[in-house]
């Protein structure tokens, strides 16, 4: 089947199959940022925007994107250069596996509550899996970068 979307901000017409999912047709599609890490919505690695609301792309199917508005990490470069950097200067970065899923969070807090406090940065980010850090200094990097948001406003 066809299917017609808009992709950061460009249009796109992607071939899939009715039972594939949208982090199917991002792969197929070149997307390297959207990764794959335990294929039963349970480690946020393939979170991306879907009418500016993060989903779960491997628990959304292709053909629902239809007509819709999908943005990746790849669609976000400026917010997401300054949000890796206050994760680096945290020490928050380490592999970078769950990278992209996280700022994908983290961003669509952003635009929904810069001001969020330390246990709503916990319960958005609840399903996000990292093996690396422990969380901590990826909650100083989240904070540091919402505190610059409210400096910029």
């Amino acid at each position: 089947m066809t299917i017609e979307f808009t992709l950061n901000g460009r249009p796109v017409t992607a071939q899939a199959h009715p039972a594939d999912s949208l982090y199917d047709v991002l792969r197929a599609l070149n997307i390297a940022s959207v990764k794959c890490g335990c294929e039963t919505t349970n480690c946020g690695l393939c979170t991306v925007h879907l009418n500016g609301k993060a989903v779960l792309s491997c628990s959304v199917p292709a053909p629902r994107v239809a007509g819709h508005e999908v943005v990746t990490l790849e669609g976000l470069q400026q917010e997401a250069l300054a949000l890796g950097a206050c994760l680096a200067d945290e020490g928050a970065e380490q592999c970078g596996f769950c990278a992209p899923g996280l700022m994908m969070n983290v961003l669509a807090l952003a635009r929904e509550n810069p001001a969020a406090t330390d246990a709503q940065i916990d319960a958005y980010l609840a399903g996000n899996l990292c093996r690396c850090t422990g969380y901590m200094s990826q909650r100083r990097a989240i904070r540091r970068y919402l505190d610059s948001l409210e400096v910029r406003a």
